[in-house]
């Protein structure tokens, strides 16, 4: 079994001055099934660099962002949501306004501060719904009505 992936963090270090902290995202990080440290066998490599989470927020204003990714591809983030569409039945969808975050299972903190993630559960103006897609990666919410 392996162990699991981590985060290292260095600092960036541009002519003697700390200019910012780097998230590094590698694959041999942390240590192997017996305990041994992985030992580097190159140094780090700027498309490992990773970056700090986007957690979309419910507001009154929408906001995006597009990112550039490694090998071409972009990716539209969510910055704040106003709208979900939402699935009332079987091929049958309806834009519906968020009000706000009443279960997040990613983090609990993440309901006072109205994030939207993955399987949180968000009260809308037709009822509680279910998130079914990663808005801070698609770039809108999608969610699916749940029974009352």
């Amino acid at each position: 079994m392996a162990a699991p992936k981590t985060t290292q963090w260095f600092w960036l270090v541009i002519i003697g001055e700390v200019i910012e902290m780097a998230i590094w995202k590698s694959g041999r990080q942390g240590r192997k099934a017996s305990g041994a440290r992985y030992w580097p066998f190159r140094k780090k490599r700027i498309y490992e660099i990773g970056s700090d989470p986007i957690n979309t927020k419910i507001s009154d204003k929408e906001s995006k962002k597009k990112k550039k990714l490694r090998g071409g591809n972009k990716i539209t983030q969510l910055l704040t949501a106003t709208h979900a569409n939402l699935q009332m039945a079987v091929n049958k969808y309806k834009k519906s306004k968020l009000l706000t975050v009443k279960e997040n299972s990613a983090n609990r903190h993440f309901v006072r501060m109205n994030v939207l993630t993955k399987g949180a559960v968000i009260e809308t103006e037709d009822g509680l719904a279910k998130v079914t897609n990663r808005p801070s990666r698609t770039g809108i919410v999608n969610a699916i009505l749940l029974k009352k």
